[in-house]
């Protein structure tokens, strides 16, 4: 129960339904109360908001900090596990294998397959639970994606219980015990990722994944027009927030 709170009120408090709401309540103060300039000032302010985080200067000047935390690994040391989390996912059996690994995912398994390919005989661990519905988990999907791209079945460990990155880091303590591994995830969650798994004792190596700060020249259109892609990366800078603001709160429990 609470793991489905803390899901459906953190989707709540992302930037477009939170400056939804905000413009929601300004609109009910202007037509509904006499508190006119107060809904003005509410709608102005939100619509402002919504307008810089989806702007590119603005988004990836805020995600980039987060993101460059830790540099893309460069097989600076040979490991035996190759951990890449769960992410985004359904599963269709008509699409393209690829195709059923959503936003987050499909970036992190084909680093985590450029990884295997560094670490002959090593294992690719692969985590994440069943959502409602799907016939596989998240870790099963990865796993079936990764066989097509060439990874045998036997170098591959599914992990289809865990729900959460504290429950994925439990549940890849056993398996890897003192032994370092590579630690896939997007470069945003690493760094929270990277705590989940220092807790449990583990010796994680962070491999970074699906960077989407841009840093390389972009055409000046592109830089001045407001995109849903640009909000999706102000949504990840706001998502780690609240991410990390609950795992200090549980870690001062």
């Amino acid at each position: 129960m609470l793991f489905v709170l803390k899901k459906v009120v953190g989707s709540l408090l992302l930037p477009l339904p939170l400056l939804l709401l905000i413009m929601a309540c300004g609109l009910l103060l202007l037509w509904c109360s006499r508190w006119q300039k107060t809904g003005k000032t509410v709608i102005s302010i939100s619509w402002l908001l919504l307008l810089l985080l989806s702007l590119q200067p603005v988004a990836d000047s805020l995600l980039r900090p987060m993101e460059n935390r830790y540099a893309t690994w460069q097989d600076q040391q040979k490991v035996n596990y190759i951990v890449v989390l769960g992410g985004g996912y359904t599963w269709n059996e008509q699409w393209s294998p690829s195709a059923n690994l959503i936003g987050n995912s499909l970036p992190r398994l084909t680093e985590g397959v450029r990884l295997w390919r560094m670490n002959p005989g090593s294992k690719m661990i692969f985590t994440g639970y069943s959502s409602t519905g799907n016939p596989v988990s998240t870790a099963e999907a990865g796993s079936r994606v990764a066989q097509t791209l060439g990874v045998p079945a036997s170098d591959i460990i599914v992990l289809s219980a865990p729900r959460d990155t504290e429950e994925e880091a439990a549940a890849v303590a056993p398996v890897v015990g003192n032994a370092p591994f590579l630690l896939v995830t997007s470069a945003s969650h690493l760094p929270r990722a990277m705590n989940f798994f220092h807790a449990q004792g583990l010796s994680p190596l962070p491999a970074p994944a699906n960077q989407l700060a841009i840093d390389s020249p972009l055409n000046p259109w592109d830089k001045a027009t407001p995109a849903a892609m640009w909000l999706g990366h102000s949504e990840r800078v706001w998502y780690e927030g609240l991410g990390r603001l609950w795992q200090a709160l549980k870690a001062g429990f």
